[in-house]
């Protein structure tokens, strides 16, 4: 019997502005009804903004059934959103501003509303990983606020308003409801992915990337396509697929329920698993949550997670034992694949936003939803988009005390991400200054596109790429040299930008969203005065490479020459990435260094980056400088969050506010 594809909805229920004053959200949550005309009304008194923290904060994900739409959007700024609110209200549509679903990957966002009730997400643009979740999980979405007048009226509405600018795989699964059921039709032969008709041209080097790993017939096994360009739709071969403890259950159960208890995962010497982002939750879980048996489920994640590893013959990097005791994690994933896992002009998948930081190896990498992972485990495959890329041009160099970090704060300032410009995007980076560059600040660089809504970061490979990935995996140069890809002459970009990277100060975004960067210099006007801290926080995937340690001890051994600590009343917390990061801080003499600062050592783990271990805030009046990569509300705790280098950390750990570091 063919799958049904949908011609038309009838979306059912109350639509929920969520607005920017709290009065009109609290009569809304208590069965009132408010006027909102979008042709009267300025679209900033929606909240814009709203990340996948907001929807599901970071202990709700413990959870990965319906059990999600208890709690969707309880992290939403204002604190308004309690428990069973959407499920209770009765809403069908959820209306919102600019860049709806930022941030993290989680499907358990879209999920959670999803299982409330909600039918139709409405926002005045929608992020690429988020929009690509609620696709797979049968949540429509749309930009067009004509509907909501029709939507008031219960019309029935032609899903061809839904599908609108999608690419025709995108449009399909639309249309069939969410991926697991398009795939049945494709599988049954009732639907096809467009055939590839792209003649060669000169491509961007994700688009080389793409058409290298195009599946062109799946039936005949053949891989790779004359050229792609952007809009093209098809599957990809993937080479490197993982996920974490946070995601394997979900993408686990979806998996046996798309294809059955004894489906097998394909090539699992090709699948990767890690425990690395709950390592430390013990020590930070509060008393509420452990009320509300929360422990118990966070632990859950990772015995089911074992159980699957241990199944389908999987990888897993697990935690580590030092002097008889569990000290942390192997790694943090996105660490771990730079170092071990991925190769230039490969494709890596992984149930994260911030996989896109392996792009500094030359790669495709970019982070998916559960389902997307789940249909990857039996498929190998993916669903792209071809993406347009925006090329950054990076001349000069950084002048003393400036960093990657200050680099991407900058970029995300301007106005062509702060307005939703850049949403989906590649970012391409080249030049003189990125060549001048090590490995790990170009993974600054690549870790941190996702902060601006883009699809992934990426950088060419070069002798820097070869010389390291020879050293740190003795791998044959030449080898790695047949790998690189290279962007042709006469690509066409979505947009150019010629950065000067001399130019370019110390930066610091203030709380509430990356894209809130200011000079450093300007921030004590800004605010009043000067900036106190109460936690400075060295680590995270972003912050927590063997560079950062680098700059770690060279502030903070010039403090200790001095005979200078930690300001007192101030925490630091520095934590490494990986073992293997932390070993080689070790063999510097680095962390004899951060102890007699009076910095506080942490294992490798997520962390405090997702409010889960050392250095997360517990009281709003709480400041935190911090070197991670995103300070979305509530993302770290309830305290106010700044973004700023690892030398402007170590620096204002020692002064007890922020601060450049002393020359």
């Amino acid at each position: 019997m063919p799958i049904p594809r949908r011609k038309s909805v009838r979306v059912t229920g109350r639509i929920l502005y969520l607005t920017e004053d709290p009065e009109l959200l609290k009569q809304q949550l208590a069965g009132g009804e408010i006027s909102f005309d979008p042709g009267q009304h300025a679209l900033h008194t929606l909240i814009d903004n709203i990340s996948t923290d907001e929807i599901t904060p970071g202990w709700v994900c413990y959870y990965y059934d319906e059990t999600l739409a208890r709690y969707c959007l309880v992290g939403l700024r204002g604190g308004l959103i309690e428990r069973d609110a959407i499920k209770r209200g009765g809403f069908g549509v959820i209306v919102s501003g600019r860049s709806k679903g930022c941030g993290s990957s989680r499907e358990t966002a879209p999920y959670s509303e999803r299982e409330a009730g909600i039918q139709l997400v409405v926002a005045r643009s929608i992020e690429k990983i988020y929009g690509q979740n609620c696709q797979n999980i049968g949540l429509l979405t749309t930009t067009d606020f004509s509907l909501l007048e029709r939507l008031a009226r219960g019309d029935e509405i032609p899903i061809g308003e839904f599908t609108r600018g999608l690419d025709p795989i995108s449009a399909d699964v639309v249309e069939y409801g969410g991926l697991f059921a398009y795939n049945k039709a494709r599988m049954a032969g009732e639907v096809s992915p467009p055939t590839l008709a792209t003649p060669p041209r000169p491509m961007t080097l994700c688009e080389k990337i793409i058409a290298a790993h195009a599946i062109v017939d799946a039936r005949a096994g053949k891989i790779g396509a004359a050229a792609v360009k952007p809009g093209d739709a098809l599957f990809v071969r993937i080479d490197v697929r993982f996920s974490h403890e946070y995601v394997t259950p979900m993408a686990e159960s979806l998996f046996r329920a798309g294809f059955g208890p004894d489906a097998a995962v394909s090539e699992p010497e090709s699948v990767f698993a890690f425990r690395d982002h709950l390592t430390f939750l013990d020590r930070v879980m509060p008393e509420a949550h452990l009320k509300l048996g929360l422990r118990e489920q966070a632990a859950s994640l990772a015995t089911v997670q074992q159980a699957f590893t241990d199944r389908h013959g999987i990888r897993l990097y697990g935690e580590v034992e030092r002097d008889g005791r569990t000290v942390g994690s192997e790694a943090i994933c996105h660490n771990k694949v730079i170092e071990e896992l991925a190769l230039p002009g490969q494709i890596v998948a992984g149930t994260d936003s911030h996989t896109c930081m392996a792009g500094a190896l030359g790669c495709f990498a970019f982070g998916v939803g559960s389902t997307d992972m789940a249909n990857a485990w039996l498929t190998r495959d993916v669903r792209v988009a071809v993406p347009q890329s925006v090329r950054f041009n990076l001349t000069g160099r950084l002048a003393p005390g400036v960093t990657a970090k200050d680099v991407m704060l900058f970029l995300l300032s301007q106005p062509f991400w702060k307005t939703g410009q850049g949403i989906g995007k590649v970012l391409e980076f080249a030049g003189d200054g990125v060549r001048a560059m090590g490995l790990d600040e170009r993974a600054t660089l690549t870790n941190m596109a996702v902060e601006a809504g883009g699809f992934t970061g990426i950088i060419e490979a070069d002798e820097e790429i070869v010389r390291y990935l020879v050293a740190q995996r003795g791998l044959a140069a030449e080898d790695v040299r047949a790998r690189v890809v290279r962007a042709d002459p006469g690509a066409e970009y979505a947009a150019t930008f010629d950065v000067d990277l001399s130019s370019i100060e110390p930066m610091v975004a203030t709380p509430g969203d990356p894209r809130n960067g200011v000079p450093l210099r300007s921030l004590r006007d800004a605010a009043g005065g000067d900036v106190k801290i109460d936690i400075a926080y060295g680590g995270s995937c972003t912050g927590g490479k063997k560079t950062d340690m680098d700059m770690y001890a060279s502030v903070l051994r010039r403090a200790v020459e001095q005979g200078k600590r930690v300001a007192e009343g101030v925490r630091l917390y520095i934590q490494f990435g990986s073992q293997d990061i932390r070993r080689y801080a070790e063999a510097k003499g680095y962390l004899d260094i951060f102890e007699k600062a009076g910095a506080e050592l942490v294992d490798p783990s997520c962390g405090a980056c997702i409010k889960a271990g050392p250095g997360v805030s517990n009281r709003t009046e709480q400041v935190t400088v911090s070197a991670i990569n995103r300070n979305f509300p509530g993302r770290s705790g309830p305290g106010q969050v700044y973004l700023a280098s690892p030398l402007v950390v170590a620096a204002s750990a020692i002064a007890g506010k922020i601060t450049f570091p002393e020359s």
